[in-house]
This record gives C-alpha cells, structure tokens and sequence, in this order.
C-alpha cells in the first residue's frame, strides 16, 4: 500500500489472471534456390502466388520458380524464399556470334539475358534498342522495328550475357555471415523471427539438397529453428542405393541419424507445360506442401503420410507397394526411416512414410515427424508466452499465475485433438533456496502427442461355434 496519507477511499488493481498461451505458426515454409529474376540474397515474404511472380517464370537450372510453383499447388500459406543467384557474379558471357532473323524476331540460344549488344552483320555498327529493334530480356527475344536498320531476315552480331544457375556452388546454397552481421543463403533464415515474428518450421533446398554440406547445413538450421528439414537423395538412385545410403558404405546424403531431417526417395513426375512433356522433380518440395497443407486443413498434429501428392503424373522408377506384405519396397524403404511414394491399384501418389532420419537407430515418439513437430510446436508457445513473467517478484501468486496459464493451454491442446494428455507443475524439491535466491525458478511440464497409426494388426481365429445356428427353418427360430 501506499504510504501516503488518505483521508478517503482507493483501489489497487491486481492482475492474477493467465496469460493466454498463443499458438505458434507452423506452415511456413523455407524454400533456398535460384532464380532468373527478382531479390538476390535477401529473405523474401511470400503470402500469395502473384508475390512469386518477382522471381521469373520457371525455366530449365532454375529451382526456385519450379518449387515456388509446386508449393503453389499446395495452398502453402506463408513462404520465405531465398534466390542465391546473382547474376552478376553467377553469369556466363556469349561472345559477339551471328543471329539471322526468321522474319521480324529472332530467339536467343539463352534466356534470360542482360548487357545485350547488336550490331550489322560486319560487326561495324552498334545499332539501337527502341530505335532498331526491342528486346525481350526474359524470353532472350529480339524483334526488328520497322524502319529501323534491320531488315527482314537479315543476320545480326550479338553478345550478351546469361544468368547461369550451374555457376551455382552449394556455398552459396549454405551461405555466410560477414562482419557486419550481413547474411546470406539458408542463414537468412535466422532473421525471420526478428523481422516477421515467426520462424520457418519446413525447410527444403530442392536439388541442393542431395549435397552431403547442404544435408548437413540444413539439420544444424533445423535443429536451431526448431523445424524438420526435407531431403532428396540424388536422381537415379535406385532403392538399395537409397537403402545402403543410410550406412557408412553409402555414397549419398542419407547418413544421417538427424531427428531433424525427413529422407525423401525417389523424385516424382510433373507435366511442363514449355516442353509439352513430363520433368522430375523433388519429391521434399512436395512432401513440405503436403506438410503445410496438413497443418492448415487437419492441425500439426496429423500425419502427412497417405495423402496424395498434387499434379504428381508419375514417379522416377517403379517402387513395389503394398500395405500387406513387408517385402514391399515401400515398407523396406520405410523401415529404414526413408519417406517414400505410394502408387498402387487405384490409390493416386500417396506420400508414405511417418518418421525422420533418427529412425531405426533410435525409436519412440519423437522419432515420428508430427509428434517432433508437436512437441517443438508445444515448446515455443509456451516459451514465448513466459515473457509478461519475467522480472516479476517471485511469489505464490508468480507461481499460481504461470501454472496455469500453461494448463490452460495444455487443456486447449488436449480438446484440439493435440495431445493425449498435459500437465505442468512446480516441483517444489527441485526449486532450491539458493537457486530462488538468485532468481531462478523450475516449472516442468509433460505431454503426451498421438502417434499415427502406422501398423495394424487384424487378428482373425476361425471357429466351429456358429455352426449351431443352423436349422431347417430358413434362418428361422
């Protein structure tokens, strides 16, 4: 109370009430890669499919565009995209060779282009964009203007230069820190939190990723941001190759014991539109917008195994797939904690495959991806919920307050489908008086996610004992 004197009557208002523990965002994705066009190095908030169009249309080397697209798909929410390539420093230069215009327009061997020149045909005059003719940079597409210099179908010199995505190193995929603090590649993802007040929970590198220094890259990010990262072993591998790579004979990414990291086998098909044909793509970028959209439509807690995959038209190689028989390639691959496709008799392209990379070497809740994702989830929320309590006197009430602003939101999780079962408590023994004494307090709390349901077992017994119920009375009594 105040120690002022009061002739009258005051009121001191005390807040005992919880704090509501908020939860955190978990569809968002982290996608690193090139692209022809738009930011370079820097972390880019996507929140619609027109927000992608800054990055150029999908063209062959370029793996940002073509997962951007696929994310697309999905309905993936929030993204946070990454373009590594810097055309000015990941570039090749075609020297000044000779054109002929089919026409008024002729294509580049390349495109996009940038520092174009043309000349006449004698390589003696330079002549004029606007004025000679238009350029299309991203189509890599001259065009004469009428009573410009160029005639129809006449031949032209040009030079110029083209971005050059196989220029592309997977340091610059894992990226750095310079002294000022500047970032680039997957570490500009440690800024998210600051600059969007959320982090990347799914993280994908697609085609980079099959690098063991990117594999590696992506679990140490993972493991800081609380995320699963999705890796692809390199095209044309085959099952046992993916198999055996899990050891310390395999020659691709896959050994790993990471929690962190979900092992992705094989690519998959897609329809390309430019080339009127079937390309392979990344089966992570898939199985991270499949995550995402799981968590929109169903809650973080659900599995996204046995889903179907979207615009998926076929798979790299044929995988044996049955729910029945152990020797499929489907449950061999699983056993050994690779995420694979599913593609049976009438089933579509199912994602299949419930665990991470910690899995077989380890085993229990945590091995299976949501029940990591629950707990990270769980985690977070209630660590950022703590911050109206710090610096606050410890008493009974701090105590009480704290206690069940978490039960609270463990009850909210337990009627969400989230958990099985949730308690938080003060354990007064482990609460020292030295340790209260220098302003540190232990609250524990325990939870319980759902697992999937990853193995059924139908026990049938054959019996004579309903042979009693015949008579000869047509079913009848």
């Amino acid at each position: 109370m105040p120690a002022d004197y009061l002739h009258g009557s005051e009121t001191i208002e005390i807040n005992r009430s919880p704090v509501p523990v908020r939860a955190v965002k978990s569809a968002v994705i982290g996608v690193v890669g090139t692209a022809p066009a738009g930011p370079v190095n820097a972390l880019t908030l996507l929140l619609s499919g027109s927000d992608a169009g800054q990055f150029g249309a999908g063209a062959p080397g370029f793996t940002l565009p073509q997962a951007l697209a696929t994310l697309a798909g999905y309905g993936a929410g929030t993204l946070l995209a990454i373009n590594v390539l810097d055309p000015e420093k990941h570039k090749t230069s075609v020297p000044d060779g000779a054109v002929t215009f089919t026409g008024s327009t002729v294509s580049l061997a390349h495109a996009p282009v940038m520092n174009v020149t043309v000349k006449t045909s004698t390589g003696n005059t330079t002549l004029t964009a606007g004025q000679d003719y238009t350029l299309d940079t991203g189509r890599g597409t001259l065009t004469r203007i009428a009573g410009g210099r160029i005639d129809a179908g006449a031949d032209v010199r040009v030079s110029y230069d083209y971005p050059d995505p196989t220029k592309v190193t997977a340091a610059d995929i894992i990226g750095s820190v310079d002294a000022a603090g500047k970032r680039t590649g997957l570490k500009l993802l440690a800024d998210s939190y600051s600059l969007n007040g959320f982090d990347a929970r799914i993280l994908i590198a697609p085609v980079y990723c099959t690098l063991r220094s990117v594999t590696a890259e992506l679990e140490v990010l993972a493991d800081k941001l609380q995320a699963v990262a999705y890796v692809d072993a390199p095209v044309g591998v085959t099952p046992q190759q993916a198999i055996t790579g899990r050891g310390p004979s395999g020659t691709i990414n896959f050994n790993t014991a990471s929690g962190r990291l979900r092992l992705c086998w094989p690519y998959v098909r897609m329809y390309d539109a430019q080339t009127n044909a079937d390309r392979l793509e990344p089966l992570s970028t898939h199985a991270a917008g499949l995550r995402a959209l799981t968590d929109l439509e169903r809650g973080y807690w659900w599995s996204s195994s046995n889903q179907l995959l979207k615009g998926v038209t076929g798979i790299e190689r044929p995988v044996t797939a049955r729910i029945d028989d152990p020797q499929s390639e489907t449950s061999l691959l699983n056993a050994q904690g690779i995420t694979t496709v599913f593609n049976s008799y009438g089933t579509g392209f199912r994602l299949w495959g419930n665990r991470v990379a910690s899995y077989p070497s380890t085993t229990g809740l945590l091995t299976f991806e949501n029940c990591r994702r629950v707990k990270d989830m769980t985690d977070e929320a209630i660590r950022a919920s703590s911050l109206p309590f710090i610096d606050q006197p410890i008493t009974q009430a701090l105590i009480d307050t704290i206690l069940e602003s978490v039960n609270q939101y463990g009850r909210k999780l337990i009627g969400d489908g989230a958990l099985l079962g949730f308690k938080c408590w003060y354990d007064k023994k482990r609460n020292q008086e030295a340790t209260l004494a220098d302003g540190h307090m232990l609250i524990s709390y325990k939870l319980t996610p759902p697992p999937p349901l990853e193995r059924l077992t139908l026990e049938s017994e054959i019996t004579s004992e309903y042979l009693v119920n015949l008579n000869g009375n047509g079913g009848n009594a």
